[in-house]
């Protein structure tokens, strides 16, 4: 096709189309990527024995966060057909047919390459590299091969959903070390109990998509008790904060509480009794996360108070 043609042909699709700004919002999985940018937060805060500089936060959370937010646009241009087949999804704006997926895909690398370019340019080469490897690991290995090549999709691919809380700190420090591969540790242990208990809420959705999820390839009773091993290996990995010294007692009882409440519902959806406790378990995993990270935050300024 001639480049006049091409520009004719683009033209009419965007003509013809009937997309918004909020289209374009969700594109980029705002509800994730805040999640994700807490969790940066926290590790940004982890990192100094102060409070981390304005402008490294505000450059940092702005850098990762469109990274992430291009990374998740870029996850909706290559699963435009599997979410079509899929209740949850079928109104994401390429999957409902109300964007064109040359825009959805123009904006995504718009995003993506704007938030490396800033990361480079006004925080560190370190953690723009490890972000791009982040948005190369969920966008193109995860979302295009794994997620339609194994029912270890979640484990292999959690590595890169893990990584806001090691960029936060290096954004900070400029240098990785014991402490962040530690909190990537908690989020990539966290990640199989978390989008499994979804997973089987969803298990006809996924089977009728053709995606192996686990649920799919192996069946719910072995899910659900892939879910309960996961979980105690969340509990475990969330108490080596305490263990090698990066935090107190103050992070040992509220993750002690938090993990009682998230072994809980994991029991639950283990014991297969309650059709409704995977996706409530699914909710709570979300708070529980993030209940983690704050009361990492928590302890380490209350150390400072102390002082």
């Amino acid at each position: 096709m001639r480049r006049g043609e091409a520009k004719r042909v683009l033209l009419s699709q965007l003509e013809g189309s009937n997309w918004s700004w909020q289209d374009l919002l969700t594109l980029c999985k705002p509800r994730v990527v805040l999640v994700m940018l807490a969790c940066a937060l926290v590790g940004m805060a982890l990192a100094t024995p102060s409070l981390p500089s304005l402008a490294t936060v505000v450059f940092g959370l702005a850098g990762i966060g469109m990274a992430a937010g291009g990374a998740a646009a870029f996850n909706h241009v290559v699963d435009r057909r599997l979410d079509a087949m899929m209740l949850r999804t079928s109104q994401r704006p390429l999957a409902a047919q109300r964007m064109p997926t040359v825009l959805a895909l123009g904006w995504a690398s718009l995003l993506s390459m704007a938030g490396i370019v800033l990361l480079l340019w006004q925080v560190n080469a370190l953690t723009a590299w490890l972000t791009l490897a982040s948005l190369i690991g969920y966008a193109l290995i995860y979302t295009a091969f794994l997620k339609r090549a194994t029912p270890q999709n979640i484990v292999i691919g959690g590595v890169a959903g893990a990584a806001p809380p090691m960029l936060g700190w290096t954004a900070v420090t400029g240098q990785l070390g014991p402490e962040p591969l530690l909190l990537v540790l908690i989020v990539f242990a966290w990640t199989p109990p978390h989008f499994w208990a979804l997973a089987i809420h969803k298990r006809d959705e996924y089977a009728r998509a053709g995606v192996p999820m686990l649920p799919v390839t192996h069946g719910e009773a072995f899910t659900r008790l892939q879910i309960w091993l996961y979980a105690w290996l969340t509990v475990a990995v969330t108490l080596l904060p305490f263990v090698i010294g990066m935090s107190g007692a103050v992070y040992l009882v509220g993750v002690m509480a938090l993990n009682l409440r998230f072994m809980y519902w994991n029991w639950k959806v283990w014991r297969g009794a309650d059709p409704t406790a995977p996706l409530a378990a699914f909710w709570f995993s979300i708070r529980y996360i993030l209940g983690v990270f704050g009361v990492l935050l928590l302890d380490h300024y209350a150390g400072l108070w102390a002082l």
